[in-house]
């Protein structure tokens, strides 16, 4: 395989994004492992009180990520998610105006990494106040595996708890498409029924979190590693779905809500494909 190295005289602001971009790609990898080894480490050193200390927070704190979480406008601040978003770069398109009185849901395509949290989920779209919006990547776990370039196949048709949710506490629906995100990375063939897709399946039902095999470009080259490609991503969100509080939504409710929702993001998709170079042949498919 012939490599293709990165030239020299890389202007520095590029060389930031690439950084910026590469302590996310340890975060996610790594991150959690190194902060396990540390604090295994300092039980079994004479500073375990640190790690006995750690432990006592991290009871106590224990609910935070199920109750808003802590925003912190100072961590919110840095550069580095400036230098972050212009190495792609990412864009996000409005189509409408949405009122901060209202709580929403955002139905985010395509694929996803993890599963949601219901009472995060709930916390946010149930305050009183208004002006919360959730996040869901509503294809979860398995359509990670499934996510390569020019991937258009979501995994939305069994996927009606987000539908409840927004019923339940009156949330309004919004379908948001990522145009530009399965662009990211490649990954390896796995079709269905495959020894790969068999092993990756049976992992995450255990473990809940899919383990795509995907790969990229390196940070002093772009012939293999596991940074993202320089591919823009132009995040749309749609325009909001009327929804009437029903605190005990019935069956018939949840599979109409259902099938409004799949054409609005249809419509979404159809509407805004050809300005992101999608051709007028590509088009959804839901599973």
């Amino acid at each position: 395989m012939k490599i293709e190295f990165a030239p020299l005289n890389i202007p520095l602001r590029r060389r930031l994004q690439t950084a910026a971009v590469l302590q996310w790609v340890f975060s996610f990898l790594a991150l959690a492992q190194c902060c396990l080894a540390a604090f295994v480490l300092l039980v079994l050193s004479d500073w375990w009180i640190v790690a006995l200390l750690y432990a006592g927070w991290l009871w106590l704190d224990w609910d935070t990520p199920t109750s808003g979480g802590r925003r912190s406008r100072w961590v919110r601040s840095w550069s580095i998610w400036e230098y972050f978003k212009d190495y792609f770069p990412i864009t996000l398109i409005k189509t409408v105006d949405l009122d901060p009185k209202k709580n929403y849901i955002f139905g985010f395509h395509p694929h996803g990494l993890v599963s949601s949290c219901k009472s995060s989920l709930s916390y946010l779209v149930s305050r009183p106040e208004g002006g919360n919006v959730a996040v869901i990547a509503v294809g979860g776990a398995p359509e990670a595996l499934d996510a390569r370039p020019g991937a258009l196949t979501l995994q939305v048709l069994n996927r009606k708890g987000f539908i409840k949710l927004a019923l339940k506490h009156g949330a309004q629906l919004v379908p948001v498409f990522s145009f530009g995100e399965n662009e990211l990375f490649d990954q390896m063939e796995n079709p269905n029924g495959s020894p790969l897709r068999t092993l990756q399946n049976r992992l995450q039902s255990i473990m809940g979190v899919a383990l795509p095999i995907f790969h990229a470009r390196g940070v002093f080259q772009y012939s293999f590693g596991l940074m993202p490609y320089r591919k823009s991503i132009h995040t749309v969100v749609g325009r909001p779905i009327s929804v009437a509080q029903t605190p005990s939504p019935s069956s018939e409710d949840i599979e109409n809500l259902h099938k409004v929702y799949l054409q609005s993001l249809t419509d979404l998709f159809e509407q805004h494909k050809h300005t992101y170079s999608y051709s007028k042949e590509q088009h959804l498919t839901f599973i």
